[in-house]
């Protein structure tokens, strides 16, 4: 119960109480095997990365060339930037293991003695940041009083329910919140994107490099930034003097990573060797890497999916049977058998089948292939006065392009003329879907639990909710699901929330998620937190 408390403060504290849940989705895709049977599908046989104790001596020495999907924004624990860089030079203070249990990294500790009102965070000894500059207590306010005061920062909604932070000693934090709060920990173990308040920047160079500090990260991470020269690299080197250098960690001297936002050659160059690790959130590049006994694919099925943001404050889709109409003109056996090689996972909701929040009955009622009614509906909204023609908004990879000219194909075929939108991924990404300059468009995000992404996607002014859609109902019981302790009542209203949002088709679904990454056989040393999480980058190393 929330009695004598702040809507906001109830609701930033038991969002992460259900964070210290971690209940992800795992297991095979629907109607998929695992690689190595006479039909494989996709691989999610090594969820949080490989087995170390089993790969060998690691060998020090080599640099790892890594495809990024795309340009990062910025190397800023505070801004929304590129996960797979930054871990590399930022370490996490605590992080998710493979029990999905929230442990000390680069801290030693955090506790609470009253229920969460204070927490005492204890630093390791002798860490650096890259520049010289002590990771010390002073160093941990800094960054959090930069969280505090960065409004864009994802994690500022955290970060300002401290109320006090005080050095108690070099190495020792106390925080006092405004609310107490069990999981306060858990903030410092979310993914990047999500907000962590546990990536540490060098105050020193923070106070140096001033607004062009994005350009000039400065962590106490295994590798320390070298260069970035725009649309063709972010290079980092071994940090010599790393916390952990006793165990001769890092093993690799660096680190090149390249932005290969063109799916097809980005995955031909992990083919032919010109790139040894590949980041992807496409099923068809998933697919052919679980079927290729030179790559390695560490890939996990669970929540989220690729699905249609529609933009419920433009026509046509400010009206629901438009978007019931778009849906019920696709044809998932015909997209699965052009699209995702007869290996689609279709989605009706934003939870998979073996999730314990998912919903049957909203999976249901979502509209299933139904081109008269297609037709039936379009009929209707044309007779109303409305324009049912539309400007789909995509990346321009091969992949999306071919997607959508397959749906724009499928659309015409019941009598919509659909123009295609297509533009370079940052830019699609920044301004036309995060801008909401769209009518409709293409996203993919996956995830492993309800908290932080199904608030960001359907609550009101959600930092994902790019469509604009809102339902009072529906943040209600968003609402009460992260606030009550009751693990059947959160199930209950999670499922809930899926019977209306999908009711009111706040979302197109219609495949699962297919984020992962891709190695080399020779890429040893993989540790990844939670599915679709960070990696941790120390123990990286080349077989050869």
């Amino acid at each position: 119960m929330c009695r004598n408390r702040s809507r906001r403060h109830c609701l930033v504290w038991s969002l992460l109480a259900c964070a210290a849940l971690l209940v992800a989705a795992c297991g095979s895709s629907t109607g998929q095997v695992q690689a190595g049977s006479a039909d494989a599908g996709l691989d999610s046989s090594h969820p949080f990365g490989g087995d170390l104790s089993t790969e060998g001596t690691p060998r020090p020495g080599g640099v790892v060339r890594y495809g990024m999907d795309r340009e990062p924004v910025a190397l800023d624990p505070v801004v929304p930037g590129s996960q797979e860089a930054i871990y590399a030079i930022y370490d996490p203070l605590m992080r998710v293991n493979e029990k999905r249990e929230v442990v000390p990294y680069l801290a030693e500790s955090m506790t609470t003695s009253d229920e969460g009102r204070t927490w005492v965070l204890k630093l390791r000894p002798a860490v650096q940041f890259h520049d010289g500059t002590p990771l010390d207590a002073q160093a941990v306010i800094f960054n959090l009083e930069r969280q505090q005061q960065t409004v864009r920062s994802p994690g500022n909604v955290y970060a300002r329910q401290i109320e006090t932070m005080t050095a108690l000693d070099d190495l020792t934090v106390q925080f006092i919140l405004h609310e107490p709060s069990g999981s306060f920990v858990n903030a410092f173990a979310l993914r990047s994107n999500d907000g962590t308040l546990g990536l540490m920047a060098s105050p020193t160079a923070i106070k140096k490099w001033g607004p062009d500090y994005a350009r000039h990260p400065v962590g106490a991470g295994p590798f320390e930034f070298v260069e970035w020269v725009p649309d063709s690299r972010i290079v980092v080197k071994k940090f010599e003097n790393y916390w952990q250098k006793d165990k001769g960690l890092p093993y690799l001297d660096g680190v090149e990573f390249r932005p290969l936002p063109d799916t097809d050659s980005a995955y031909a160059s992990i083919v032919n060797g010109d790139i040894d690790m590949l980041f992807c959130s496409y099923q068809t590049s998933i697919l052919k890497a679980s079927n290729d006994p030179e790559l390695t694919t560490f890939y996990n099925p669970g929540n989220g999916g690729e699905f249609f943001y529609f933009n419920f404050m433009k026509a046509p889709f400010n009206d629901r049977r438009m978007r019931e109409a778009v849906l019920a003109a696709l044809d998932p056996k015909a997209m699965s058998a052009t699209q995702y090689q007869g290996f689609m996972d279709p989605a009706q909701t934003p939870f998979s089948p073996d999730s314990p929040y998912y919903s049957a009955e909203a999976a249901d009622q979502y509209p299933k292939y139904d081109p008269e009614r297609a037709r039936q509906l379009i009929a209707e909204y044309k007779a109303d006065g409305g324009d049912a023609n539309f400007m789909l908004s995509s990346a321009n990879n091969p992949t999306r392009a071919r997607f959508a000219e397959f749906v724009q194909a499928q659309w015409a075929a019941v009598g919509l003329d659909v123009k295609l939108d297509l533009q370079d991924l940052a830019t699609f990404s920044s301004t036309v879907v995060q801008g909401g300059d769209f009518q409709m468009t293409t996203w993919v995000s996956g995830w492993p639990n309800p908290f932080p992404n199904l608030l960001q996607l359907l609550r009101t002014g959600g930092s994902g909710n790019y469509g604009k859609y809102s339902n009072p109902e529906v943040d209600a019981l968003l609402l009460d699901a992260v606030n009550t302790t009751d693990d059947q009542k959160r199930i209950e209203n999670y499922k809930e929330v899926q019977l209306i949002a999908g009711n009111d088709l706040a979302i197109g679904w219609y495949s699962r998620a297919y984020t992962g990454l891709i190695t080399r056989n020779s890429v040893k040393g993989i540790v990844l937190d939670v599915p679709t999480g960070p990696q941790m980058w120390a123990t990286a190393w080349l077989s050869q």
